[in-house]
């Protein structure tokens, strides 16, 4: 045979196996299979008498034609069979997702019921591997690197597994999310292990995952079943994560071209308290674009935070003089969600004295008042915002507001 010959026979002879394996794990070693496969592979490899040298002559071209015509139909006959009526299964499916911090984190699982069986011990038993669940591998995934049971672990899906005992419990994360159950689990295939408490709980019929515990840098991941619940603390490093995304991503979109999108990084970064000579590159790249009492007031307080006041001051000054009555509401809003009332009512009442033919800036001054106690000064202000609104709306709230000030 010539080489190119050897090598179509050696890959359709691969291909038959290949295709006579998985007939095999489908369907049993059936007569039928067996027969088809031997009389296609008889009638590839049967060396013609009369053609010594190898090559292909016409009638075994048609007994190969005919055998894998025959294989075609014998896979068509058993190959699509009845399609499946879907029907409610024993351990249904289920998701579970989280926001934690940015990171996703979600829960792929199945889920048993007691059925009045004993569960701990018996039906799961102690010092053996359990799929923490029930059919496929219990899959937990996470979009953002994160730390589980207080080790770090990097972005992916992750086989869940347990080992149970009377007084502690395992808890694995295999590499390997693809297996059925953990009868295939690897332990060097292991990318953590750590080692949990089981807590009493109310009973649950049907094992669930939950979370608990939110916050924007961890929350606790629940397997609860029977009368157990066994808890795995879940952390994220969210500073990090949006610094990344920031720096990453966002920038490098549609934001990159704002002022706004550098903006609202630097003041991340700086009510984070971190990376601030980033923070201030962002806010450079801000004000270069455009200089407004925002983004001003941002680079401000960036570098007042670096302790570089001197600096800061002359910012804080101009962006003072560009501000719109908007701005200074906004900082006088600002400053009382942030407790500094005093500040607040000099925010206010600088609109006051700057832009006195409008409405909002007394309701405002008078709004803030109020916050402080001093009904006699809200009242005032609340009047004259009535006076100067032309919205029905408006007057209808104020009047109300200042109804119940009054006490009638």
């Amino acid at each position: 045979m010539f080489p190119a010959q050897i090598f179509a026979i050696s890959s359709v002879e691969s291909a038959s196996r290949g295709v006579k394996s998985r007939l095999d794990a489908i369907y049993g070693n059936t007569n039928l299979m067996d027969t088809v496969y031997i009389e296609y592979l008889i009638a590839l490899y049967n060396p013609h008498p009369s053609h010594p040298s190898g090559s292909v002559p016409m009638n075994r071209s048609k007994r190969t034609t005919a055998a894998l015509a025959t294989l075609c139909l014998a896979l068509l006959a058993q190959g699509f069979s009845q399609p499946q009526l879907p029907v409610p299964q024993p351990s249904p499916a289920a998701d579970l997702s989280q926001t934690v911090g940015i990171a996703e984190v979600k829960v792929s699982y199945h889920r048993p019921a007691v059925k009045g069986r004993t569960v701990w011990g018996q039906l799961v038993p102690y010092n053996e591997i359990w799929r923490a669940g029930a059919n496929e591998n219990t899959v937990l995934s996470f979009s953002h690197p994160l730390r589980v049971g207080g080790k770090e672990l990097p972005a992916g899906s992750y086989g869940l597994h347990m080992i149970p005992t009377p007084a502690t419990w395992t808890i694995i994360l295999s590499k390997n999310s693809t297996s059925w159950g953990s009868y295939f689990y690897k332990e060097d295939e292991d990318a953590l292990r750590f080692t949990v408490t089981p807590q009493q709980g109310e009973f649950t019929e049907w094992l669930q995952y939950e979370f608990s515990d939110l916050s924007d840098t961890g929350a606790v991941l629940w397997l609860r079943w029977d009368k157990l619940r066994i808890p795995i603390a879940i952390g994220a490093d969210t500073r990090s994560h949006v610094l990344a995304k920031a720096r990453d991503e966002y920038l490098r979109g549609a934001a990159g071209f704002t002022w706004q999108g550098f903006n609202q990084a630097a003041q991340y970064a700086l009510r984070s308290k971190s990376n601030l000579d980033e923070a201030l590159q962002w806010a450079n790249r801000s004000t270069g674009m455009v200089e407004n009492f925002a983004n001003l007031r941002t680079k401000a307080a960036v570098l007042e935070a670096m302790g570089r006041n001197q600096e800061a001051a002359p910012l804080q000054a101009r962006a003072m003089t560009i501000a719109t009555e908007a701005d200074i509401n906004t900082l006088g809003y600002t400053l009382m969600g942030q407790k500094k009332m005093k500040e607040a009512i000099e925010m206010f009442e600088k609109n006051v004295k700057d832009h006195p033919d409008s409405w909002n800036v007394y309701d405002s001054l008078a709004e803030g008042l109020e916050n402080t106690g001093d009904v006699k000064g809200a009242i005032k202000n609340y009047e004259k915002a009535m006076q100067k609104t032309t919205d029905e709306s408006q007057k209808k709230r104020i009047t109300s507001t200042l109804k119940r000030l009054r006490g009638n």
